[in-house]
């Protein structure tokens, strides 16, 4: 696949650290230096955000989540992104409340598909800080991490590779109209972790057909 970042913090290094692997990935946002040393570390491209929405049939929504549409309009809007997979790893959470700051009772994944009416959405990888998608073992306690997302149908099953192909294990919620619960589940873990819990500090699903042997 051909993997897009709007964005080229941590969230879009870590994962680019998996990724770039198996598949040909893209930075791109408005500096220019830092989407090139990203492109530099994991042997991929670099540009703007409209050129990083071109190449991408996979684009992943990296910026703050208070810069989400603005980097889509930078991209060239909701045309760009006719036919593509756009996965949003974003959480509108206050860091002083842990409260959603959201005020429609929706989730931002929603509010991105309906901005984008011609892509196939997701929401996935927001559970997580970005320390622990830099980890090479995906296992806690001798189990597997669990990747909750939502997703169209058109976004389904290459989210659920992007998951696998980090190593951790894909499980689809249903559509996107559950991803409001992925956002108020990472606002416990985000609580958590600015209480000075470890950075590995995950919420996983425990299966114990999974249990370790």
């Amino acid at each position: 696949m051909k993997i897009a970042f709007l964005g080229y913090g941590n969230m879009a290094d870590a994962l680019a650290s998996k990724w770039s692997r198996k598949h040909d990935v893209f930075f791109g946002g408005r500096s220019a230096e830092k989407a090139a040393a990203l492109a530099a570390k994991h042997g991929g491209g670099s540009g703007s955000a409209a050129e990083a929405a071109a190449f991408g049939d996979v684009i992943i929504l990296a910026t703050h989540n208070t810069a989400v549409f603005d980097i889509i309009e930078q991209a060239g809007g909701a045309a760009a992104f006719t036919g593509k997979v756009v996965v949003d790893i974003n959480n509108p959470i206050s860091t002083e409340t842990f409260l959603t700051t959201r005020t429609d009772g929706r989730s931002l994944t929603e509010a991105i598909a309906d901005a984008l009416p011609g892509a196939h959405v997701s929401k996935a990888f927001n559970m997580s800080q970005a320390r622990v998608w830099s980890r090479e073992d995906m296992t806690w306690d001798g189990r597997p991490l669990v990747v909750g997302f939502t997703a169209d149908d058109g976004a389904a099953e290459v989210t659920a590779t992007l998951v696998s192909d980090t190593g951790a294990q894909p499980l689809l919620l249903g559509g996107n109209e559950f991803a409001y619960q992925l956002e108020a589940i990472a606002a416990v873990v985000i609580k958590q972790l600015f209480s000075g819990a470890d950075a590995m500090t995950v919420m996983n699903l425990i299966n114990p057909a999974d249990k370790p042997i």
